[in-house]
């Protein structure tokens, strides 16, 4: 698996907390951090794309996250994961910069996911998405990391 980022993650404790969910993921989570575009938003977006897309296998299963994408539980998410996972594509995971993603990503994209509505900052969402890809590995292994069930 691939996460295709904008952006460069500096030390710190989002990187600190990042790496430990990268060491638990099988396979490990290859993270790829292409630069920020500069310019107008829309130039920026563009730029962005252009270095997004070359960064990701022609024939990868694309995930963009998105907030226009679709809202998912876990279980449901893990699931989905297995799927892309049988599919023998590599998956790859994309997070775009402030401006969002260009219409060629969304195009491109296999599928869009959210991590819901609120707004998260960019380098926040890497650790959550790792924290999720590491929870739909344990739902799948039936490790009791997931705690289903409301009270």
């Amino acid at each position: 698996m691939k996460l295709i980022a904008v952006g460069r993650l500096k030390a710190g404790p989002e990187r600190d907390l990042l790496e430990r969910y990268q060491a638990r993921l099988r396979p490990k989570l290859e993270v790829v951090e292409v630069a920020q575009g500069r310019g107008a938003p829309a130039e920026q977006k563009r730029r962005e794309a252009e270095a997004l897309l070359a960064a990701c296998p022609d024939n990868a299963f694309l995930v963009a996250l998105d907030e226009g994408g679709k809202l998912v539980d876990s279980l449901t998410f893990s699931s989905q994961l297995r799927g892309w996972q049988e599919s023998g594509r590599p998956v790859c995971f994309m997070i775009g910069g402030a401006e969002g993603f260009d219409a060629t990503v969304i195009r491109r994209a296999d599928a869009l996911f959210s991590l819901g509505k609120l707004t998260w900052p960019h380098m926040l969402v890497r650790v959550l998405l790792a924290e999720q890809l590491f929870r739909a590995q344990a739902i799948q292994s039936g490790h009791p990391y997931h705690k289903a069930g409301r009270p």
